[in-house]
């Protein structure tokens, strides 16, 4: 969040070897940023990396630092063998949010086969959402009523 507008700031991180090859489209990281871009969040970074657990705990960590808003993720959340973004982001989770990733479970059946965590690495509140456009979209929606809350709590505001 930026202390001069108060405006709300995010990041979306793709993980997908495919979209890292060039063999595949970032359908869902697009459609995340233009849903957060909707909601009123300037998105200042989107990127890609490779699926992996080392490589998603390094772009988590180098996504959050020094950063306070949300990291949105899309891709590697499923039971395919490379699907390891649940892993690698609980390596480098702070708190986990539990309840963040049981709503966007929720949204339709096949959220149940989700994997996705959520939950803080300083001030920045981090969401995994799976990589198909309908699903992340889906999943963001789910929660993002709350985000603006939970991102003003983690900057220490007070709101009792």
């Amino acid at each position: 969040m930026d202390g001069d507008t108060g405006a709300l700031q995010a990041k979306v991180l793709t993980v997908s070897d495919g979209v890292v090859a060039g063999t595949r489209l970032d359908r869902s990281g697009e459609a995340l940023e233009q849903r957060l871009g909707v909601a009123g969040f300037d998105v200042v970074d989107r990127s890609v990396v490779a699926d992996g657990v080392d490589t998603v705990a390094g772009a988590l960590l180098s996504q959050c630092g020094g950063f306070a808003g949300l990291v949105v993720t899309t891709g590697g959340t499923g039971f395919g063998p490379r699907d390891l973004t649940p892993e690698g982001t609980r390596q480098v989770l702070e708190r986990e949010a539990p309840g963040l990733a049981e709503a966007m479970r929720l949204v339709n059946p096949l959220g149940r086969l989700s994997r996705g965590l959520a939950g803080t690495v300083g001030r920045a509140l981090v969401v995994n959402t799976p990589g198909s456009t309908s699903g992340a979209v889906e999943c963001l929606d789910a929660v993002l009523d709350v985000i603006p809350h939970a991102l003003r709590l983690l900057a220490g505001e007070r709101e009792h």
